[in-house]
Protein backbone atom coordinates (compact mmCIF):
# COMPACT_ATOMS: atom_id res chain seq x y z
CA UNK A 1 0.00 0.00 0.00
CA UNK A 2 1.14 3.52 -0.81
CA UNK A 3 1.14 4.92 2.49
CA UNK A 4 4.17 7.64 1.66
CA UNK A 5 4.89 10.44 -1.29
CA UNK A 6 8.29 8.77 -2.27
CA UNK A 7 8.15 9.16 -5.93
CA UNK A 8 12.67 9.52 -5.65
CA UNK A 9 12.32 13.41 -4.40
CA UNK A 10 12.75 12.30 -0.72
CA UNK A 11 9.09 13.84 -0.04
CA UNK A 12 8.41 10.63 1.75
CA UNK A 13 11.79 11.14 3.99
CA UNK A 14 10.68 14.77 4.40
CA UNK A 15 6.95 14.04 5.40
CA UNK A 16 8.29 11.96 8.05
CA UNK A 17 10.36 14.25 9.43
CA UNK A 18 7.62 16.61 9.67
CA UNK A 19 5.10 14.27 11.32
CA UNK A 20 7.67 13.45 14.24
CA UNK A 21 8.36 16.96 14.45
CA UNK A 22 5.06 18.00 15.02
CA UNK A 23 4.22 14.95 17.58
CA UNK A 24 5.19 17.40 20.01
CA UNK A 25 2.48 20.31 21.39
CA UNK A 26 5.15 22.92 22.13
CA UNK A 27 6.53 22.63 18.46
CA UNK A 28 2.83 22.51 16.82
CA UNK A 29 2.68 25.61 18.98
CA UNK A 30 5.54 27.44 17.65
CA UNK A 31 4.27 26.26 13.90
CA UNK A 32 0.86 28.18 14.89
CA UNK A 33 2.36 31.13 15.96
CA UNK A 34 5.04 31.32 13.06
CA UNK A 35 1.77 30.89 10.77
CA UNK A 36 0.84 34.66 12.18
CA UNK A 37 3.94 35.82 11.37
CA UNK A 38 8.01 35.87 12.03
CA UNK A 39 9.31 35.63 15.38
CA UNK A 40 12.77 35.69 17.45
CA UNK A 41 13.28 32.45 19.64
CA UNK A 42 12.41 34.79 22.83
CA UNK A 43 9.00 35.55 21.09
CA UNK A 44 8.55 32.23 20.73
CA UNK A 45 9.64 30.76 24.21
CA UNK A 46 7.15 33.57 25.83
CA UNK A 47 4.22 31.60 26.04
CA UNK A 48 6.15 28.08 27.37
CA UNK A 49 7.29 27.24 30.43
CA UNK A 50 10.88 26.43 29.70
CA UNK A 51 14.05 27.63 29.14
CA UNK A 52 14.91 29.67 25.88
CA UNK A 53 17.80 26.84 25.10
CA UNK A 54 14.09 24.36 25.36
CA UNK A 55 12.59 26.42 22.88
CA UNK A 56 15.99 26.44 20.75
CA UNK A 57 16.01 22.51 20.81
CA UNK A 58 12.37 22.54 19.38
CA UNK A 59 13.32 25.25 16.95
CA UNK A 60 16.11 23.31 15.94
CA UNK A 61 14.09 19.99 15.68
CA UNK A 62 11.43 21.96 13.58
CA UNK A 63 14.44 23.47 11.34
CA UNK A 64 15.52 19.68 10.60
CA UNK A 65 12.51 18.79 9.44
CA UNK A 66 12.41 21.43 7.06
CA UNK A 67 9.18 23.54 8.71
CA UNK A 68 11.20 26.56 9.55
CA UNK A 69 14.46 28.49 8.45
CA UNK A 70 16.24 31.33 10.96
CA UNK A 71 17.18 34.42 8.97
CA UNK A 72 18.80 37.57 10.13
CA UNK A 73 16.58 40.99 9.46
CA UNK A 74 18.48 43.58 11.37
CA UNK A 75 19.86 43.06 14.41
CA UNK A 76 17.30 40.38 14.99
CA UNK A 77 17.24 36.21 14.26
CA UNK A 78 14.07 35.65 13.21
CA UNK A 79 12.30 32.18 12.54
CA UNK A 80 10.28 31.91 9.35
CA UNK A 81 7.68 29.41 8.24
CA UNK A 82 8.25 27.57 5.50
CA UNK A 83 4.78 26.77 4.46
CA UNK A 84 5.15 24.61 1.24
CA UNK A 85 6.43 21.81 3.81
CA UNK A 86 2.89 22.07 5.16
CA UNK A 87 1.52 21.63 1.46
CA UNK A 88 3.52 18.58 1.27
CA UNK A 89 1.27 16.72 4.65
CA UNK A 90 -2.03 18.59 3.37
CA UNK A 91 -1.55 16.34 0.00
CA UNK A 92 -0.87 13.33 1.78
CA UNK A 93 -3.73 13.81 4.51
CA UNK A 94 -5.86 15.01 1.50
CA UNK A 95 -4.83 12.20 -0.61
CA UNK A 96 -5.95 9.80 2.43
CA UNK A 97 -8.78 11.16 3.03
CA UNK A 98 -10.17 10.65 -0.91
CA UNK A 99 -9.45 6.85 -0.91
CA UNK A 100 -11.58 6.70 2.86
CA UNK A 101 -14.37 8.59 1.18
CA UNK A 102 -14.16 6.40 -2.24
CA UNK A 103 -14.58 3.55 0.50
CA UNK A 104 -17.18 4.88 2.58
CA UNK A 105 -19.19 5.70 -0.77
CA UNK A 106 -18.90 2.27 -2.18
CA UNK A 107 -19.90 0.47 1.32
CA UNK A 108 -23.39 2.94 1.35
CA UNK A 109 -23.47 1.95 -2.79
CA UNK A 110 -23.37 -1.59 -0.94
CA UNK A 111 -25.48 -0.95 1.75
CA UNK A 112 -28.32 0.51 0.13
CA UNK A 113 -28.57 -2.41 -2.49
CA UNK A 114 -29.09 -4.62 0.39
CA UNK A 115 -33.05 -4.93 1.18
CA UNK A 116 -34.42 -3.91 4.13
CA UNK A 117 -37.20 -5.28 7.00
CA UNK A 118 -40.24 -3.07 7.55
CA UNK A 119 -38.49 -1.27 10.17
CA UNK A 120 -36.04 0.06 7.66
CA UNK A 121 -33.10 -1.43 9.07
CA UNK A 122 -30.83 -4.60 6.97
CA UNK A 123 -32.15 -7.77 8.21
CA UNK A 124 -29.91 -10.42 9.92
CA UNK A 125 -30.52 -13.08 6.95
CA UNK A 126 -29.55 -10.25 4.27
CA UNK A 127 -26.21 -9.77 5.98
CA UNK A 128 -25.10 -13.66 6.01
Amino acid sequence: MDDNLDDGSGDAATLSQVFQALADPIRRDIVSRLAIGDATVGELATPFDVSLQAVSKHITVLEQAGLVTKGKHGQRRLVHLEAEVLGLMTAWIERHQRRAEERFARLDALLAQLPHDDDGSAGAESIR
